[in-house]
């Protein structure tokens, strides 16, 4: 989930990450995790995370906030893509770096 602020509504959290937020704490399917000191008015993506274990990244350069994924996945360490080097349609290589500082939509897809 990407975030400009590191407080968010409770309905936008759900909406993004599927846990939502009860007397009892942040709950998703039969898992519920108490957040301390929560209003239940915004929650605080540092506390949330830090409950949760999932990684929050700071993008100081856009001022945004990154949170995710759950523990158990694989954890961002920034908010760089590394390079990726293929080819284009003339068979020429591509370097995703060159795109650096410029917007990016990456799309994969694999027939199978």
């Amino acid at each position: 989930m990407i975030s400009t602020t590191l407080t968010i509504d409770p309905a936008d959290l759900e909406r993004h990450t599927g846990w939502a937020i009860k007397p009892e704490g942040a709950c998703k399917d039969d898992r519920c995790v108490p957040l301390l000191g929560s209003t239940g008015k915004q929650v605080d993506l540092r506390m949330f995370a830090e409950r949760l274990g999932m990684p929050l990244i700071h993008n100081d350069a856009n001022s945004l906030w990154c949170l995710g994924p759950e523990a158990g996945g694989r954890a961002l360490s920034s908010v760089n893509v590394p390079d990726l080097v293929l080819p284009d349609l003339n068979d020429e290589l591509f370097h995703l770096s060159s795109l650096r500082g410029k917007k990016v939509l990456l799309v994969a897809w694999a027939s199978w």
